[in-house]
């Protein structure tokens, strides 16, 4: 069936003629498609659609490294803006919306971030992220009213997430944003998406359509959240949140925290339990100036103001302490 099969009759009320273009839409949609081949899966052993899935899965990261050199240039973009005191923020509905707000909720434990420097936006509010708040993704107006209400302004970045890439709170996010001049990026599974065409940076991954017909939560989730994952963690690097690949900004929050900050204060200077526990004691707790305190071989005050002057740049503080 295809999308003039849908054509509008001119009889139809509004409501039916705008469910036809809905349909219509959809139709042309990759992630979207039904695949006949896979009519009768609901016959297969268990053990077989589990290895389908699997190698349905493993499609998804080839899919993102084709699209590497615009999520990296986002990134640059994002960080830049972060740098001046910006904030990032996730937008979007059901499935793509609970990503951003997943992905926004784990950079306070893992970079010590404020949580008001990476939101998660999400269609129909914080209720949305459990339950359908139905009609929500179809408010482009709710989404600029949910960013006015933050008080977003150009240094910060919205990235609206949709696998469809037209989803009306997303791309009306991005649209409001880059009204106000905020930096804008749309990651979306189709191309030619008007998402990506709302946004400064238009990445998509297209990862062919769903093992069921529609399921956007399996291979384009899978894809949103290896983006989401390089967008936060990446921009977190460029910020100076880690040392190499150690979490020095981690927040020693409870008792597996605080066992990995000396753990990491360990990796970084191979110090010895003594002296790890002194400098975590004189810098109360913090895991870059305990190391800056052993590396730089200074007192927990120089450590603190070293890294205030290099912006949180442990490197850059550790080579002003050696001057």
């Amino acid at each position: 069936m295809t999308s003039a099969d849908f054509a509008a009759d001119p009889t139809d009320s509004a409501a039916d003629q705008d469910s036809t273009r809905l349909r219509a839409q959809l139709d042309t949609l990759t992630t979207e498609a039904f695949r006949p081949e896979l009519a009768e899966i609901d016959r297969l052993e268990t053990l077989e659609i589990a290895r389908i899935m699997n190698a349905e899965d493993a499609g998804v990261p080839a899919a993102v490294a084709l699209q590497l050199p615009r999520i990296a240039a986002a990134i640059d973009a994002i960080a830049a803006r972060m740098s001046r005191g910006g904030r990032l923020l996730y937008t979007g509905a059901g499935t793509a919306g609970r990503l951003g707000v997943l992905d926004a909720s784990e950079c306070p434990p893992t970079f010590n971030t404020r949580p008001e420097r990476v939101v998660g936006v999400i269609a129909g509010g914080p209720d949305a992220v459990v339950t359908s708040v139905e009609g929500a993704e179809d408010s482009a107006e709710l989404a600029a009213r949910d960013l006015d209400l933050l008080g977003i302004g150009p240094d910060d970045t919205v990235v609206g997430v949709s696998a469809s890439g037209r989803t009306p709170y997303a791309v009306g996010a991005v649209e409001h944003g880059r009204r106000i001049g905020a930096l804008t990026v749309g990651l979306s599974c189709n191309a030619d998406s008007a998402l990506a065409a709302a946004a400064d940076h238009g990445i998509e991954i297209v990862v062919g359509p769903e093992l069921l017909t529609g399921s956007t939560r399996l291979k384009a989730g899978t894809a949103q959240k290896l983006v989401l994952n390089m967008i936060s963690t990446i921009t977190m690097i460029r910020l100076g949140k880690t040392f190499g690949n150690l979490m020095v900004d981690v927040r020693a929050s409870n008792d597996k925290l605080r066992a990995r900050s000396r753990r990491i204060v360990f990796l970084a200077t191979g110090a010895s339990d003594q002296r790890i526990e002194s400098a975590l004691a004189a810098t109360d707790g913090e895991v870059k100036n305990a190391i800056l305190t052993i590396l730089g071989e200074v007192d927990a005050p120089t450590a603190e103001k070293l890294l205030a002057e290099a912006h949180g740049h442990l490197r850059a503080a550790l080579d002003a302490a050696k001057e």
